[in-house]
């Protein structure tokens, strides 16, 4: 037990009731002495360095090729890697910084979004956005592919966008954006 410090002496007059005022030591005491000192700490914003790695996209066992035939086909994307783990088939497919991963655990198929505008319910992960350097020309050659619009293409003028959506082979909304978000290039 430390000893008992005062850290300072104070005179205060103290008046009772119909009573001549009197002058008393007050003996003011560190803080707590009896309690442990916490040092002060300045509270600081924990950062996480954080960037995006893939977008995970679950497909029935059954349409697992299919849809790897589709992202190759139709937007250029190639088999990164290709495994089984924990019972269900993984596989990651890139174009360029652009990294999708493939799982095979759905059980049943969601039905297909045909207006991007009405496919907002129920809340979850609605689309994902691929960055194109001209929309018109994509467009265009998704159109050759067969590959159908469900919205735009449209100006966002909020955000010097244009965009379009489209679908891939089991429903899932993918926005195409001209130019990307990341204007100033991809922060590592």
């Amino acid at each position: 037990m430390r000893p008992s410090v005062v850290s300072r002496v104070s005179t205060r007059p103290i008046v009772a009731h119909r009573r001549r005022a009197r002058v008393v030591l007050v003996f003011l005491l560190p803080v707590g002495p009896w309690l442990p000192v916490r040092p002060r700490r300045s509270i600081e914003l924990v950062s996480i360095s954080i960037s995006h790695d893939h977008v995970g996209i679950s497909v029935t066992a059954e349409d697992l090729d299919a849809t790897i035939a589709w992202y190759s086909g139709t937007l250029g994307f190639t088999v990164d890697q290709r495994f089984d783990s924990h019972g269900t088939s993984f596989v990651y497919l890139v174009n360029g910084d652009v990294k999708i991963e493939l799982v095979a655990g759905a059980s049943n198929r969601q039905a297909a979004a045909d207006d991007v505008l009405t496919s907002m319910d129920p809340s979850r992960l609605h689309h994902l956005c691929l960055a194109v350097d001209d929309l018109d020309a994509a467009v265009s050659q998704l159109s050759e592919r067969g590959v159908d619009l469900i919205g735009g293409p449209m100006q966002v003028a909020d955000i010097g966008q244009r965009i379009a959506f489209i679908t891939d082979n089991l429903g899932t909304i993918i926005e195409l954006a001209e130019p990307g978000t990341w204007t100033t290039g991809r922060q590592h």
